[in-house]
């Protein structure tokens, strides 16, 4: 069974069917919705600030999400994909958004709906990306727009997807 834990009163909590790794951890002021899974290895810290996950979200093996105290929480919309060794802290992911694998998002970032981080990406604190945007590079920088193909073949499947293998998981 995952690490659940709650510090300072604040139970993480869940939507329905939720499927939580055994070697996943989850602290504190952490709330997921609907269709979640957080997979082996991956950390969400909830302790020194909110992360709010929306629906359909999945948190793929060693990935990070934490927050800065006092100053940055994390959001995250719905149907997000956050890829293996990922970080993401203390910036806001609005829905259909894909993090490649490796990536790292830092404080204050915004990332719009119906982008790609790509694979190693660094998106720089307080960056803004505009919806639909191919971010790549270290630092990131806008180097495409993100087009039905990509959109439909990697964000949605990606999503899509990991809520299958989770099924797999359930039985």
């Amino acid at each position: 069974m995952a690490l659940l834990r709650t510090l300072k009163g604040i139970a993480p909590a869940f939507g329905r069917d939720p499927f939580l790794a055994e070697t996943a951890v989850v602290i504190g002021d952490v709330v997921m919705g609907d269709g979640c899974s957080v997979w082996y290895n991956a950390v969400i810290r909830g302790d020194v600030n909110s992360i709010r996950i929306g629906h359909r979200v999945n948190i793929q093996d060693g990935a990070v999400l934490h927050c800065t105290y006092q100053k940055c929480g994390l959001q995250i919309g719905n149907d997000v994909s956050i890829g293996h060794n990922a970080i993401v802290h203390g910036c806001t992911v609005e829905d259909k958004v894909l993090i490649g694998m490796g990536a790292i998002v830092m404080d204050q970032v915004v990332i719009g709906t119906g982008s790609v981080i790509a694979a190693g990406a660094v998106v720089t604190q307080g960056t803004v990306v505009e919806p639909g945007s191919l971010m790549a590079g270290v630092p990131a920088k806008r180097i495409g727009e993100v087009g039905k193909e990509l959109s439909e073949g990697e964000i949605e499947r990606v999503a899509r997807n990991y809520g299958m293998y989770a099924g797999w998981y359930k039985e």
